[in-house]
């Protein structure tokens, strides 16, 4: 039976058994493809705008460095997950997880609005102001005490509000990502964890399918057409998002807000770690009296339920208990989060220095393939191995008793990324090689970039490798985060699991800004043929070595 306040449509009903029988999604059909249009049309607006963030940025009038441009991506992205939590917990204990993703996603599409307007130099000019002309400086001569003439570089033009945007959009993003995929897989739970599991896979795969279509033509258009078309593209797709979910109210099955155990979880640390005993609770078993003593670790928390003569109530210590063992999980996985952003970011940027072809066009003007396909072929990749997965390999496995868990998944591919990392490294120590020999100049979007005369194919086995890892370890890392959850914090655990994908987004920033100072030297402007060089550093290495960890938790 339905909990109070719970709407379960008609299609809904029914014997049980026999739907499971029949097909896992019999009579949820409806549901689960509006969730799944919806995560299609919002994957599809937000890689509208990561695609080629970073070249947009690069180019004129706005002429970011390629590291500030880097940075600012993973800087929205680090927001966009790290708003996760706070999101999960405005479902959980407020709203519910329908009405926080309608509000969402119009906020969504407020900040969307913002790309096209700075895009198009008519409004740009009233958001932005004036263009200040570059200040000639004569980096030669030194100051009498010896340090450097020239300044850094030039200020970010339009900075404000191009981070105003991604702020914005951010905050959407992070509150959709974390409501949406427990809310979709709500559609389901009833049918079993089976149902739920298989839920996953298609959800994935529809996050890839509107990555496709997003990096396949709209990415194409910013690069070779205009950006301000390449923008309004995504914001109507956004658009299109919040139309669908919306009407999809009345097919639901929406649970109303019974409360996020978050707000008791930091009271129940304290006093699981401090207790205060009573003289009666303890007089049995010959313990002191009005001394803060720390339980053993088998009753560490349940000192805190009521019937061991704590405050709070049974069900909530065990939501904590539930969440302390999750949480190393996410933690482990900040390595791998730090590895898989730069697939957006600095293999963008190492793409752009690397020969790539021009391609036929139907205007006078020649076109260029854009570098945001090779990004592509990591969702192409999950597209055709996930049907396979889902329909052949998962059953074959599982009649077999060979079906690994999550955690197991989740080791696999950590080391599919950890090898990702290693083969950009190695192409990119190839390519440093080659443009101490000979570089060559090419125009993407406007932009002239020295490069070295070494195909841009060559950055194929990283991403495949990538894609690979994904399948293995994201996939899978979803599944725990709803599977391991308690009823009262799935979202709110949803929201941890995005959270700590962030962290490992700023850790991505912040080694970008590390090797982004002179002294360094290994990234300096987006033309420097020295560009890129920030992929030898030891997170491949501890994510294999947390992988390994995680593969033998169970």
């Amino acid at each position: 039976m339905a909990g109070l306040g719970e709407r379960t449509p008609l299609l809904g009903s029914g014997n049980h058994g026999a739907r499971r029988a029949s097909s896992a999604f019999a009579g949820r059909r409806v549901a689960c493809g509006a969730v799944l249009l919806t995560e299609l049309l919002e994957r599809a607006a937000f890689y509208g705008v990561t695609a080629n963030l970073v070249l947009f940025l690069n180019g004129a009038p706005f002429n970011w460095e390629g590291a500030q441009a880097s940075q600012a991506l993973l800087l929205f992205m680090g927001v966009t997950y790290l708003v996760s939590p706070f999101g999960g917990w405005l479902a959980d204990a407020l709203l519910g997880k329908a009405s926080t993703i309608v509000l969402s996603l119009a906020l969504y599409l407020l900040g969307m609005l913002a790309f096209p307007l700075v895009a198009a130099p008519s409004t740009r000019a009233a958001l932005c102001g004036p263009l200040r002309p570059a200040r000639i400086e004569n980096c030669s001569a030194p100051f009498p005490n010896g340090s450097a003439a020239c300044h850094d570089g030039p200020p970010r033009y339009c900075a404000p509000a191009t981070f105003a945007g991604l702020v914005i959009v951010g905050l959407g993003v992070g509150t959709v990502k974390a409501n949406i995929t427990p809310f979709g897989a709500d559609q389901v739970k009833d049918r079993g964890p089976e149902a739920t599991r298989r839920f996953f896979n298609w959800f994935y795969w529809s996050i890839n399918l509107g990555a496709i279509v997003s990096l396949g033509g709209v990415a194409y258009i910013q690069q070779n057409v205009s950006f301000v078309i390449g923008y309004v593209i995504p914001t109507v797709c956004i658009g299109v998002a919040f139309v669908v979910f919306f009407c999809g109210q009345s097919f639901f099955i929406t649970k109303p807000p019974d409360g996020s155990a978050f707000t008791d979880v930091f009271k129940i640390l304290a006093y699981s770690f401090c207790p205060q005993k009573r003289i009666g609770e303890h007089r049995s078993n010959g313990q002191g009296t009005g001394v803060c003593q720390q339980s053993s670790k088998h009753s560490l928390f349940d000192s805190c339920k009521m019937s061991r003569g704590g405050p709070f109530a049974e069900e909530k210590v065990e939501d904590v208990k539930a969440l302390v063992k999750i949480v190393p999980v996410f933690l482990a996985l900040i390595p791998y989060w730090t590895v898989y952003f730069q697939m957006q970011t600095t293999y963008v940027l190492q793409s752009l220095h690397l020969k790539i072809p021009a391609i036929s066009s139907i205007t006078t003007t020649p076109h260029t393939f854009p570098a945001a396909w090779l990004t592509m072929f990591d969702a192409v990749l999950i597209l055709l191995l996930i049907p396979l997965k889902d329909k052949l390999v998962d059953p074959v496995l599982k009649r077999n008793g060979l079906l690994p868990s999550s955690l197991k998944r989740i080791a696999v591919g950590m080391f599919f990324v950890m090898c990702s990392a290693f083969a950009a490294g190695i192409l990119e120590s190839k390519r440093l090689d080659l443009v101490k020999e000979k570089t060559i100049n090419q125009t993407i979007g406007n932009v002239v970039y020295y490069a070295a005369d070494l195909p841009i194919w060559w950055q194929l086995p990283q991403y495949v490798l990538i894609g690979i890892s994904e399948i293995f370890a994201s996939i899978a890392g979803l599944e725990f985060a709803y599977s391991a959850a308690p009823k009262s914090m799935q979202s709110a655990i949803m929201g941890l699991f995005f959270f700590f994908s962030g962290i490992g987004s700023f850790v991505g920033s912040g080694l970008l800004a590390l090797v982004s100072v002179k002294a360094i030297g290994w990234m300096s402007s987006h033309a420097d043929i020295a560009a890129g060089s920030a992929w030898a550093s030891p997170r491949p290495a501890a994510a294999a070595a947390i992988g390994i960890y995680l593969g033998n938790l169970d």
